[in-house]
């Protein structure tokens, strides 16, 4: 978790907010825990699912858990980079202040 920090591992930009998070799959149940901070200081939006990560069933249920998390259709909720790595850059889109306010409450 962050202390004493206010950078937040989104982006509002004109089409939705851009979210960089770290996913560990088979973590228990599927939820949003916090931010933390990767070896180069940036934070993440740390994220757990219960979903292997094979075939792509952790980043399904990954944008499962962000479409439910933020009141999104599961389409609003797009990869912008990272499919295959542990941190990912996900496209939610809407209006970008809407769901960065969502996020904030979700993970305080």
């Amino acid at each position: 978790m962050l202390s004493g920090r206010m950078d937040m591992p989104w982006k509002i930009t004109p089409g939705g907010l851009l979210v960089t998070l770290r996913l560990t799959p088979k973590g228990g149940r599927d939820r949003l825990e916090g931010v933390v901070l990767d070896s180069d200081e940036r934070p993440a939006l740390k994220a757990r699912v219960s979903a292997p990560p094979v075939d792509g069933a952790a980043n399904k249920a990954l944008v499962k858990l962000l479409a439910k998390s933020l009141g999104v259709p599961k389409s609003a909720v797009t990869f912008h980079s990272g499919e295959t790595a542990r941190i990912k850059r996900i496209l939610v889109a809407g209006d970008g202040a809407e769901l960065a306010e969502k996020l904030r409450e979700k993970i305080s």
